[in-house]
């Protein structure tokens, strides 16, 4: 279960992220949305969004980061495994406890709201549960990751990352003895991935970009030089012009 989990598994998740992105993007592209509700309880969705999404950005960065940089290269750099660790706990729990924060007041918002939650879907409210679940989980490897501020557990980390995208067959062996708690994180994280296609993140994606370029518009209720005729006038107008000719 163990090389299922942690050798097997990952690749279905990435190519589910990949293929599911794709192909909802082709065929449902306006769906491709986060379906906003910003014009109800607005102050606690703007504080909710800035602290989950700084939070959950600042936590992808750091794993992507963490996990994917050679381990060779920090050493080239000088930076000590030790060093490394402590700056994913400061780091990280601040930026963890940021997006519970803000995701549980998302959550409290769509749950508590009856116009929200009406308009919301299962999986709308299912996916930032799942969010929090393991934003929870992940602050709780802090306490587990105290233990080992030497930095060697890290590396184990590191290398199963590097080894699945390398694709090396023992890549699962190189975590194999670590906390049961970090193992969870793990399965959930891959879930994640899986279910990404499905929900409202694939919003991630879409970075507006060229808004940034575009023109500036203005928009306006009317160019006309003259008010328009009353309406009673103009369907009678209308009404002459239908008549047929004398």
């Amino acid at each position: 279960m163990h090389n299922f989990l942690f050798g097997v598994y990952p690749y279905i998740a990435l190519t589910v992220l990949v293929v599911g992105s794709i192909a909802r993007y082709e065929r449902d592209p306006f769906t491709w949305k986060s379906s906003s509700s910003q014009l109800l309880r607005r102050k606690q969705l703007i504080a909710g969004s800035i602290l989950f999404h700084v939070g959950v950005l600042t936590i992808f960065a750091g794993h992507f980061v963490g996990l994917l940089t050679p381990i060779a290269l920090f050493d080239a750099l000088g930076i000590s495994h030790g060093a490394k660790q402590t700056l994913a706990i400061v780091a990280g729990g601040i930026a963890g406890i940021m997006a519970l924060t803000g995701g549980a007041m998302l959550l409290h918002r769509r749950l508590t709201d009856p116009r929200i939650r009406a308009t919301s879907s299962f999986a709308d409210t299912g996916i930032l549960v799942v969010l929090l679940v393991q934003l929870v989980l992940g602050i709780s490897t802090i306490f587990v990751s105290l233990q080992h501020l030497d930095g060697h557990e890290m590396t184990k980390f590191m290398a199963w990352a590097q080894g699945i995208f390398t694709l090396q067959s023992n890549a699962a062996s190189h975590i194999a003895d670590v906390a049961w708690i970090f193992k969870i994180h793990l399965v959930l994280g891959l879930t994640i991935f899986v279910l990404f296609p499905f929900t409202r993140l694939v919003h991630m994606l879409s970075v507006p970009i060229r808004f940034l370029f575009r023109p500036g518009y203005q928009v306006v209720r009317s160019r006309r030089q003259s008010p328009l005729p009353p309406r009673k006038a103009a369907v009678t107008a209308r009404s002459n012009l239908s008549k047929p000719a004398e």
